[in-house]
């Protein structure tokens, strides 16, 4: 079954994981102290990278971590 959104869905997704995304960066990103020793701006950047690919291309990350092992027994 096809899971991909469609036209006017994937811009809603792209519009509401670009405005969370300014959002955080305003509130804890660049510039506004670090998590841990490690810039919350870099995190965020991350993370969002990671939704990105999920919206742009279907990737369910969860398959996709849990075929590791299977990759790395070969």
């Amino acid at each position: 079954m096809d899971r991909r959104p469609g036209c006017l869905g994937g811009l809603l997704q792209l519009f509401l994981l670009r405005t969370g995304y300014d959002w955080a960066q305003r509130n804890v990103g660049f510039g506004r102290g670090g998590c841990g020793g490690c810039g919350c701006g870099f995190l965020l950047l991350i993370i969002f990278v990671f939704m990105l690919f999920s919206i742009l291309f279907g990737t369910d990350w969860g398959r996709l971590v849990q075929m590791i092992p299977t990759i790395l027994m070969v």
